[in-house]
C-alpha cells in the first residue's frame, strides 16, 4: 500500500480493522476501527506521525516498504493502538528517535520498554522544524489518557489530534462525510471521552487559538470540515442536556416491564422525549450514545437476591464510570418480599452530580394504585425537564 498525499508532503497511512469486534476487550465496535498514522517529509527530516495497533504491523509496514529513512516519531499516546509498534519502527530505522512528552515517555519505557536514549523530549508548545515543515506540540490531555497531545503543522495548517474528534470506523473512505460519521463519533466521544468533559473544554478553548483547516484523528476518518467535528464536541460536551429521559430497563416475568410502559407513555403526553433501552441484550455502546443528551436516567430493575439485578447494577455502573452531564435520576423497582435495591443504585450512581427525584417500588404484579405512582413520577420529571428548559 501507498501512502496517500493529503497536502504537499504529508501523507495519510489508515489501517483499517474492518473485523474488529471489540476494543478493550470491552467496547462494542459495530464499524470496525482504524489506525491512523501521518508523514510528514520536510526538507531536513521525515517524521512519522504514531504507529497502529500490532495486530496490523504487516499492513502498516507495507506502507513505509518504500521509506528508506524515518528521521523522528512522534507518539502522541502511549496506549499500544497507536504506540504499539514503535518499538519495530525503531528497530526498522535505528537512527530514530521518538519526540514525545515526559510523560508518554515514561509509559513508553514502561509499557514497551522503550530505551530511554531513544527519546527527545519535547514541551507545550515547542517547535520543531523538520525544513519547511513547522510542527508545533500542543499538549491536550486528559483526552484521553493524561500524556496525550497534539501536533499541529503550521504550513497546511493540519492538526494532528490524536484521539480527540476521532470515531471508531473502519472505511477506505480518508475524508468524513458528517451525516455517516456523526453516529460512530458520537459512540466514541460517548465510550472514551465523556468522562472528562471538563478536560475537553479546556482543549477546546487551547485549540480555538490555531487556524485549522483540516483535523487528522488516530481513528477513523479525516474533517475537511472543521467546524463539524468541533461543533459536535462542543454540543456533547457543553452544552446542557436535551428535553430527554433514557429508560434503562431489565425485566425477568413482565411486572417492570409494565411499568415502563407506563412510564414512556404519561412522559411522551407531558412532551418529553423518551429513549428506551432493554438492558437484557443491550449494546452497552448505544447505552453510553444515549446517556450523552439525557437530562433524565431512569433505572427500572427486578430485584434479585435482595438488590438490583446484575444488568441494571452493569449500568448504574456504566453511568457513573462515564460521567453523563445527566441532571436527574430515578428509580423503579418490582420484588417479592423486600430488598435494598435503592440504596444499592445510590450508592454506585454516587459519582453523578445528578438528584434522585423519585422511586417507585412495586410488590409482586402492579396494581391500579402502582401506575398512579409511575404517573406520578412521570409527572416529576416533566416539571424538572421544563425547568432546564426555562434554565436555558
Amino acid at each position: 500500500m501507498k501512502p496517500t498525499e493529503i497536502a504537499k508532503n504529508v501523507y495519510s497511512m489508515p489501517v483499517n480493522h474492518f473485523n474488529r469486534k471489540l476494543f478493550d476487550s470491552l467496547i462494542p465496535l459495530p464499524d470496525g476501527t482504524s489506525y491512523n498514522s501521518y508523514l510528514v517529509k520536510g526538507s531536513k527530516y521525515t517524521v512519522l506521525l504514531d504507529t497502529a495497533d500490532p495486530e496490523k504491523k504487516e499492513q502498516f509496514f507495507d506502507y513505509l516498504s518504500g521509506e528508506k529513512k524515518i528521521d523522528y516519531v512522534v507518539a502522541h499516546h502511549a496506549e499500544q493502538d497507536h504506540s504499539g509498534l514503535i518499538p519495530a519502527a525503531l528497530e526498522k530505522y535505528p537512527l530514530a528517535r521518538v519526540l514525545t512528552n515526559a510523560k508518554c515517555k515514561e509509559l513508553l519505557m514502561t509499557h514497551l520498554h522503550v530505551k530511554e536514549d531513544r527519546f527527545q523530549v519535547i514541551n507545550d508548545g515547542d517547535k520543531f522544524d523538520a525544513g519547511g515543515k513547522t510542527l508545533e506540540f500542543v499538549f491536550t490531555p486528559w483526552v484521553h489518557w493524561p500524556e496525550t497531545f497534539s501536533t499541529y503543522l503550521a504550513e497546511d495548517k493540519i492538526l494532528f489530534s490524536c484521539d480527540f474528534f476521532g470515531s471508531h470506523l473502519a472505511t477506505p473512505e480518508l475524508y468524513a462525510v458528517p451525516e455517516l460519521v456523526h453516529e460512530p463519533m458520537k459512540r466514541y466521544y460517548a465510550e472514551i471521552m465523556m468522562p472528562f468533559r471538563a478536560n475537553i473544554k479546556n482543549n477546546l478553548e487551547k485549540l480555538s487559538g490555531y487556524d485549522i483547516k483540516m483535523i487528522c484523528p488516530s481513528h477513523g476518518p479525516m474533517h475537511k470540515d472543521v467546524e463539524f467535528a468541533v461543533n459536535r464536541y462542543k454540543d456533547w460536551a457543553l452544552s446542557e442536556p436535551e428535553n430527554k429521559a433514557l429508560v434503562l430497563y431489565v425485566s425477568m416475568h413482565g411486572s417492570t416491564a409494565q411499568l415502563v410502559n407506563r412510564l414512556v407513555s404519561a412522559l411522551q403526553e407531558r412532551g418529553v422525549g423518551v429513549e428506551k433501552l432493554n438492558l437484557e441484550d443491550a449494546d452497552i455502546g448505544r447505552v453510553a450514545m444515549a446517556m450523552v443528551d439525557a437530562a433524565t436516567i431512569v433505572l427500572a430493575t427486578p430485584t434479585v437476591l435482595a438488590g438490583p439485578h446484575p444488568k441494571a447494577i452493569y449500568a448504574a455502573y456504566l453511568a457513573s464510570l462515564l460521567r453523563p452531564k445527566v441532571k436527574h435520576l430515578a428509580v423503579m423497582y418490582t420484588y417479592g418480599w423486600g430488598g435494598k435495591t435503592v440504596e444499592f443504585l445510590s450508592n454506585v450512581l454516587s459519582n453523578l452530580k445528578a438528584d434522585i427525584i423519585g422511586q417507585v417500588a412495586v410488590k409482586g404484579l402492579p396494581t391500579g394504585t402502582d401506575l398512579e405512582l409511575v404517573d406520578q413520577l412521570a409527572i416529576q420529571i416533566a416539571e424538572k425537564h421544563q425547568a432546564l428548559s426555562v434554565a436555558k
